[in-house]
Parts: structure tokens; sequence; C-alpha cells
């Protein structure tokens, strides 16, 4: 248990003492030397770049104001970068919004509205539905029912031989209350029993029924 205590308050290895081998496994120890090591003559221009150390440039974020250099203060705008500097146009057919309130002309102002404008204008008048009759005018020519609308009008007659429905509540008759149920109905009245799946299967048992003529001939 001692030696136990004692590994567990070491202190937790360095891992950074090899800061460039962040693609690799990390190392509890320094790896063991090779007993040659290749020279820069043996090794191929491609495995010399790659053996390079990594150069890591720290770019520092400028500020969203900086000072404009003298030639770009002294520099002449172009025909061509002045043409795409203008704003675009818009087409042809567009026409600006109208202004709010819009002006009303003075033929506007001093029309006169013919009688069906006036008729045209009136609000639409819609029947009451709330407990009010809509009144309806009258017909000026009287109309009158063809006889076979007013034969499909007439409500349809019950069957001579129809019953109404059976009320929820009836007196029982005296032979149902004194009738014996047979062996029968009894039988099947009586609810099912349910049964495993594998309950009372043998499954090396033999069926005790007579073997078929076929068999006892064989």
């Amino acid at each position: 248990m001692t030696t136990r205590i004692q590994q567990l308050a070491q202190p937790k290895p360095d891992r950074l003492r090899y800061p460039d081998r962040r693609s690799v496994h990390w190392l509890d120890k320094s790896p063991s030397q090779r007993s040659k090591l290749p020279t820069e003559n043996e090794l191929t221009p491609r495995w010399a770049e790659l053996c390079r150390s990594k150069t890591f440039q720290t770019q520092l974020l400028r500020s969203p104001r900086w000072q404009v250099s003298e030639s770009a203060l002294r520099a002449v705008a172009s025909e061509r970068l002045c043409r795409l500097a203008q704003p675009r146009a818009p087409p042809p057919i567009w026409q600006p919004a109208l202004p709010l309130p819009t002006p009303l002309r003075k033929a506007t102002q001093t029309a006169v509205a013919t009688p069906r404008i006036c008729q045209l204008a009136r609000p639409k008048t819609r029947p009451l539905v709330a407990g009010h009759r809509c009144q309806l005018g009258t017909p000026k020519i009287p109309r009158k029912a063809s006889a076979r609308t007013e034969l499909l009008a007439t409500p349809k007659q019950e069957h001579p031989k129809h019953e109404g429905g059976r009320p929820v509540c009836w007196p029982v008759s005296r032979a149902a209350r004194t009738c014996v149920p047979s062996q029968r109905l009894v039988a099947l009245s009586s609810p099912k029993q349910g049964k495993s799946l594998f309950e009372g299967y043998k499954q090396y048992g033999v069926s005790s029924a007579d073997p078929s003529p076929l068999r006892q001939h064989l």
C-alpha cells in the first residue's frame, strides 16, 4: 500500500518537453539515438525539406484605423475606375413611389359622378342573421312549382311494418327467467383458460391414436 501511495504522490511528467512532436504520441522519455545518422548528402531534397523546423508566423491584427500611404494619397483614378465607381442607374421602366399623401388633380376634384357610379358606391346591404328575418322582395311574376317538384318535395313516409327503436330497459320474459341452460351452453359460456406457449407440450411424446392402415401394412 505504501508503494502505491508513493507512486500516486509522484508529480505528473512534463509533456511539453517535445513541442515539435505534435503529430505523434507524447513520449515519456527521449527517443534512443541511432548509431549512424544519415548526412545531408544522403538525404533527398524532399526529405531535407521535410526535416526543416516549421516557422510560426504570428500575424498581428490590424486596427480598423491605419495610416494611409503617400502613394495612395497622390494616386489618380483611371477612367475605367471612375466609371465603375458610379452608382448603378435604375432601369428605364422604374418609377419612384408616390408621395404620401398623394396630391389630387384639379380635374379629379371637380368631377361629377354619374348615376351608375353613385349606385355602385352605395354599401352592400346584407340580411341580418341574429333572430331577424331578411326581407325579400316580392316577385313580379307569380311562380308555381311543377307536379314533379311537388312530388319530390313531399316527405318520405315510413313503411307500414316499420318498428321503432327498442327501449334501453325492457321486461324479461318469464320463460327466459325459468329456462335451464344445457351442458353445451354452460361449456360455451365458461371463460377460456389461458395457457403458456409450451404448457403441456411433450417433445418426445407419441400420440395414443390408432395407426393408419398404411402404417400397419408397412
